[in-house]
């Protein structure tokens, strides 16, 4: 009897250990700056949830585990206080490429060591730079960044005032292990993350069949890159460029095709002989090139092309200069503009009557990379392609890696 008085309340103990360890989630996101205009969320707990699960039914992994983490070293003994859901932010009015995060430290002095032993260079004044990732230690909090720029504006807003609001995690995610959410105003479009075995996903329905029937078409042709996009497609991808060149241009409708080739490029210097004469010196090396085509049909060619010419992309020569790889030639038709490499002409792939972009991985992408660490080439060539798709108001983005033995939370 006493055994029993014993046991039932360790039991209920345990079983309340166990939630507030792997279920409970504290979902008031402190870090979200006002003038944020898009959120990535990932739900900590339910990726460490799936991760060891994975661990656990992949007994092979677990030496290589223990031994990765010896040599990385453990954000658990960082320093940092590993937040529930890991809030990053892109700021309006600031470059794509732009993403910031704020986290709680317990320890400053350990995550300072911690960032020496990632190799991370110390720039004075409490800030950090590992290649494209910055750090900021202020106080009891850091900001990460892929850029440095906003950081005394975040350290002004946020981390010097008590005004900023506390918002919910449920008006962004629901249930899956991220998500990715565009505000404007009081508007929020928000698309979930979900990490597979082999596969990452984001969306913003529940209906695979309509992307995989356009993988399935387009994964049995060889081209590197196959797009087609509508009207509203154009103004949206454009606006991470030029806000103004979809309506300018008067594009409605863009389909392109490219391959990847290696050649042979040819590097002219002058240097000087014994008796100071200019001697030419010509070196060769191989780079990577695409061919491509290119098709953007307008409600009125005449005014693309004039467009394309007040631009300056246009030359005497007729090539269009905005793209870098030349030569190539450009022409305007009855209903039409087109773009073509003239090294060796493709010609477009057959119409699929919807709006994809689909990026098929080619050893000459990732080999030609040669600013990337030794990690990020390694994840580069694991994927097999990455596909955009949408369809009315659903989209989709699948990132697709080759078959392995181990799930990607393992891989990657």
């Amino acid at each position: 009897m006493n055994k029993k008085k014993i046991i039932v309340p360790l039991v209920l103990l345990l079983a309340i250990a166990v939630y507030f360890v792997f279920f409970y989630k504290n979902k008031n996101l402190r870090y979200i700056p006002e003038n944020a205009d898009a959120v990535v969320l990932i739900d900590i707990k339910k990726v460490t949830g799936q991760y060891l699960f994975s661990l656990a039914t992949h007994p092979s992994h677990w030496s290589g585990s223990k031994a990765k983490g010896k040599s990385s070293g453990s954000l658990k003994d960082s320093g940092i206080r590993i937040p529930d859901f890991l809030q990053i932010f892109h700021l309006k009015d600031t470059k794509f490429s732009e993403w910031y995060s704020i986290l709680e430290l317990k320890d400053s002095q350990k995550f300072i060591t911690f960032l020496k032993k990632q190799n991370f260079v110390d720039k004075g004044n409490n800030r950090f730079q590992k290649d494209q990732l910055f750090i900021m230690i202020n106080g009891s909090h850091c900001v990460a960044g892929t850029s440095d720029l906003a950081f005394e504006k975040i350290q002004k807003n946020i981390l010097k005032t008590s005004s900023n609001p506390v918002l919910d995690a449920d008006q962004f995610i629901h249930n899956t292990a991220g998500s990715i959410s565009f505000i404007s105003g009081k508007k929020i479009q928000n698309f979930s993350i979900e990490l597979h075995d082999d596969e990452i996903e984001i969306k913003n329905n529940s209906n695979p069949e309509i992307l995989n029937a356009v993988a399935s078409k387009l994964q049995n042709r060889n081209h590197f890159l196959e797009l087609e996009l509508d009207k509203e497609n154009i103004r949206n991808f454009s606006r991470f460029f030029n806000k103004s060149i979809a309506d300018s241009s008067q594009a409605i409708y863009f389909k392109a095709t490219a391959d990847l080739e290696q050649v042979n490029d040819t590097i002219i210097s002058y240097e000087y002989d014994d008796n100071f004469n200019e001697v030419e010196k010509k070196t060769f090396q191989k780079i990577t090139q695409p061919n491509y085509k290119l098709d953007i049909k307008s409600d009125d060619p005449q005014k693309t092309w004039k467009y394309f010419q007040s631009k300056k992309w246009v030359n005497s020569e007729n090539q269009f200069t905005a793209i870098p790889f030349q030569p190539n030639k450009i022409s305007q038709n009855n209903d039409d503009v087109a773009i073509q490499s003239t090294r060796k002409p493709i010609t477009l792939s057959p119409r699929l009557q919807e709006n994809y972009i689909f990026i098929r991985n080619n050893a000459l992408l990732y080999s030609s990379l040669k600013t990337l660490g030794n990690t990020e080439k390694r994840i580069i060539s694991d994927i097999d392609y990455v596909l955009y798709g949408n369809r009315s108001k659903d989209y989709w983005v699948k990132i697709k890696a080759k078959n392995g033995e181990l799930p990607l939370i393992l891989r990657w």
